[in-house]
């Protein structure tokens, strides 16, 4: 890759796009973090073609306006990132349709397009060998060598998230209600938590099978899992299966050595983690079992510092991070989507 030999004035933007909004980032080529941040509540909207990129376009463009502009208004951005939840399944439109809108609008020349897992690797563990655990409402690994990029779920609540916000929740639900039937595995302590969140227990069907944020709602109920753990068996056996599915994951994508030859790094970032001790005691344990040559470290970073360093590296021609046709997709001069494989964990 040819240089353009970086002037004072020069810009990066980091783009998050996620189920709670949109936010936007400006920094400088070589600074340690974001100069403005601005975040747009209204989610992108994904349709029958996937995102929807015009409707991401029309936040994205008077934002990164807004930003120039509170900053002298004469600034160059010389590399952008945009990481988006569901870009590996569905950005098509977003692939298709953001390089030239930001080329026309902004004279931008090298643009990254990722999968919200990769912004979170980036932001979590840099660009080094090791894996990431971004775990939320749902749950996905991520892990490469620098030779290619290893997976493992994110692949929604109907058919994975193990060991998720939605998973816990709906396990905690499904000991509830087996408390009110009176079967087997039932948990009166979260029976109890149950009708005080949402109301008696037989009308729980009704209002949680016509929402379309499904999801979520499972989700919301995760908290009341952890804090009945510590004085109801069933809760915590939930949360101890939740650290299994967690460290599988891991285990199913971590390289077998870091950097230095040393274990490989596992960073846990996302809001589940936020549940403390309840969960994260049995996830070290399952972890040290699972992966003994690994460390576990917090994720210092978030997908939006992620995104932000990945266009940092784009810029001064520092990328290692190994591209893939739709998890991560680099379009530019020198540049070659794709160009590296990408391996789903057996």
């Amino acid at each position: 890759m040819e240089s353009d030999g970086h002037a004072p004035g020069e810009y990066v933007l980091g783009v998050d796009s996620g189920g709670s909004g949109l936010r936007v980032a400006l920094a400088t080529v070589d600074g340690d973090g974001p100069l403005d941040t601005v975040a747009c509540a209204e989610p992108v909207r994904t349709g029958p073609s996937g995102i929807d990129a015009g409707h991401l376009l029309d936040q994205l463009l008077p934002t990164v306006r807004l930003l120039l502009a509170r900053h002298g208004g004469d600034g160059r951005i010389a590399a952008a990132t945009i990481g988006a939840a569901g870009m590996a399944t569905l950005g098509d439109r977003l692939r298709a349709e953001l390089p030239p809108a930001l080329t026309e609008a902004f004279g931008l020349r090298r643009l990254a397009l990722a999968a919200d897992a990769v912004t979170a690797y980036a932001g979590a563990v840099g660009q080094r060998p090791g894996a990431v655990v971004a775990a939320g409402t749902g749950l996905i690994a991520l892990g490469t060598d620098l030779t290619r990029w290893r997976r493992a779920d994110g692949w929604g609540h109907l058919l994975g998230d193990s060991g998720g916000g939605a998973w816990i929740g709906r396990a905690g639900l499904d000991a509830a209600m087996r408390a009110h039937d009176g079967r087997r595995g039932g948990s009166p302590v979260l029976l109890a938590r149950l009708e005080a969140v949402f109301g008696p227990a037989p009308d729980l069907p009704g209002r949680l099978y016509p929402r379309t944020d499904r999801p979520a709602v499972l989700a919301s109920f995760a908290p009341e899992v952890a804090a009945c753990a510590a004085h109801d068996p069933v809760a915590e056996a939930i949360l101890r299966d939740a650290a299994g599915h967690i460290a599988e994951a891991a285990a199913a994508v971590c390289p077998q050595t870091g950097a230095d030859g040393s274990g490989c790094e596992v960073a846990l970032t996302g809001g589940l983690f936020r549940m403390g001790e309840p969960l994260l005691v049995p996830l070290r344990e399952e972890l040290a079992r699972q992966l003994p040559h690994a460390r576990a470290v917090p994720g210092p970073g978030d997908p939006l510092a992620g995104s932000l360093r990945i266009a940092q590296a784009l810029a001064t021609e520092g990328l290692r991070l190994p591209l893939h046709p739709t998890l991560f997709r680099v379009t530019g001069p020198g540049q070659e989507s794709g160009a590296f494989p990408v391996a789903e964990a057996p």
